[in-house]
């Protein structure tokens, strides 16, 4: 079943302070395609910024990024650094930064604390910039590596802002390690609940850095991971970095998952071994099965006419064992595939068989359709698999036409001639690019000392195209 993990939005890097429970309550849940935004929750988007500059040329915006392996700001801090810090106007930072920046003799500086709602405190910071204040920005580590400078660059403009990088809580991490961290994919969990990202990442097989925080910790990570049958990685966890109480563990992933952390951590998950992938060609023998699911000529000749790529969102409706949703994600392997299915026994097979596999991005969702689908992300591909011959199968067509994204492709799978005509005759309604195939094939069965050849259910295909949008 999907279920949202409600999280709470938290600071640059995993360093920077947590935010109130009232700041967290208020923050809106990101947009997909903002991973890389500060904050996580990605407040600043809906923020334009025209000033006209009191100055004729205003210095940028300097956001300085301080080194997360340090144990202090004055360790952390270059002499360039120093000298800027003590030459600034306003400094803007997390709280336990701006504790320690010292005062040059005989000069004033404006301390401003870094906190959400995001979008007044950059319209602040620019105004004070316009004025001619010369402004800097304490980041933990990297400001570009999930921090705040990508977010300062888009909505002042790039002119505005410059960034001195630091080293990132990834490289510290890595350095601790003796891990390549070019190799390393990065991904943040803070303030995020999508966890489609982690789920195609995982299946890459490369070594992971994910930022945590105090409700996506490591062991709900591990238990995430375990339940969707992803076993090959070693899990190191850093907490407190930089910090003189710094601590280190290095656990199995079920070890992980028993465990408990805190609210900031650095996760490093190293493979052990190969990563297992679902595959297309999956013999029956393979599945955990109760007789219900898709042939493997049909299912090759279905996934050819859905045509799924990397990226796509995929739904196998009245999904059985799972056995197309599974072959899907081979194919949409940085993309989400859901397998709807109403029985709660097909459904745990489902999850067994998404076990076997590592099959990480296959989402199930227990639930009759079409009603289960309205909270379903948009799909570029749709395979109806059973439904259709039901008292719902009008309305279960119409929407997944409805839902489908425009240029995107359905495929059903018609045994009874009911379906067949009622599949054929909605789309042709619609008026949408069909194309009817049947698929009858036969296997071969011993008989005495030879082998004879059994017909199997003849199947029809129906493929369809949405019209608009991209054909792909």
């Amino acid at each position: 079943m999907i279920r949202p993990f409600p999280l709470a939005p938290l600071s640059n890097d995993g360093t920077a302070a947590a935010l109130s429970t009232t700041e967290a309550k208020a923050a809106p849940l990101p947009a997909p395609g903002a991973e890389g935004d500060w904050p996580a929750t990605g407040q600043a988007r809906s923020s334009l910024f025209v000033f006209i500059p009191s100055t004729a040329t205003p210095e940028p915006i300097t956001v300085l990024g301080v080194d997360c392996a340090a144990p202090r700001l004055e360790d952390a801090l270059t002499p360039p650094a120093r000298r800027l810090l003590a030459d600034a106007d306003v400094i803007c930072g997390p709280a336990r930064l701006l504790d320690q920046v010292e005062e040059a003799p005989g000069r004033m500086v404006r301390r401003i604390p870094l906190s959400l709602p995001l979008p007044p405190l950059l319209e602040r910071l620019a105004h004070l910039r316009s004025a001619g204040a010369l402004v800097v920005v304490l980041s933990g580590g990297d400001p570009l590596f999930f921090g705040i400078g990508a977010t300062m660059a888009r909505q002042l403009g790039a002119d505005a802002v410059r960034i001195l990088p630091a080293a990132s809580s990834l490289q510290a991490a890595c350095a601790r390690l003796g891990l390549p961290w070019h190799r390393v994919l990065p991904l943040s969990l803070h303030g995020r609940e999508d966890l489609a990202p982690l789920n195609a990442a995982a299946m890459r097989g490369a070594p992971l850095c994910i930022l945590t925080d105090a409700r996506m910790t490591p062991d709900l990570v591990g238990r995430h991971l375990l339940d969707r049958g992803v076993d090959w990685f070693t899990a190191h966890v850093f907490e407190r970095m930089g910090a003189p109480d710094e601590s280190r563990r290095t656990l199995s992933l079920a070890d992980a998952a028993g465990a408990r952390f805190g609210s900031a951590c650095v996760l490093v998950l190293e493979p052990t071994g190969p990563a297992r992938r679902p595959r297309l060609g999956i013999g029956d023998a393979e599945l955990a099965v109760d007789g219900c699911f898709t042939r493997r000529p049909v299912r090759a000749a279905a996934l050819s006419l859905l045509g799924i790529g990397p990226r796509h969102v995929v739904w196998d409706v009245g999904a059985g064992s799972g056995a197309v949703a599974l072959e899907a994600a081979a194919l949409a392997h940085e993309g989400r595939v859901i397998a709807v299915e109403r029985d709660p026994g097909r459904a745990i097979a489902i999850q067994e068989n998404r076990r076997r596999f590592g099959a990480a991005i296959v989402e199930v969702c227990l639930g009759r359709a079409p009603a289960c689908l309205r909270d379903l992300p948009e799909p570029q591909r749709i395979f109806l698999g059973g439904g259709l011959s039901g008292p719902d199968g009008e309305a279960l067509l119409t929407t997944a036409c409805a839902r489908l994204s425009p240029g995107g492709r359905l495929v059903a799978s018609c045994v009874l001639l009911e379906s067949f005509q009622r599949c054929r005759d909605g789309l042709r309604q619609r008026g949408w690019e069909l194309e009817i195939l049947q698929i009858q094939t036969a296997e071969a069965r011993p008989l005495g000392a030879d082998a004879h050849l059994a017909a199997l259910n003849p199947v029809f295909l129906l493929a369809a195209r949405k019209p608009g949008g991209d054909a792909a």
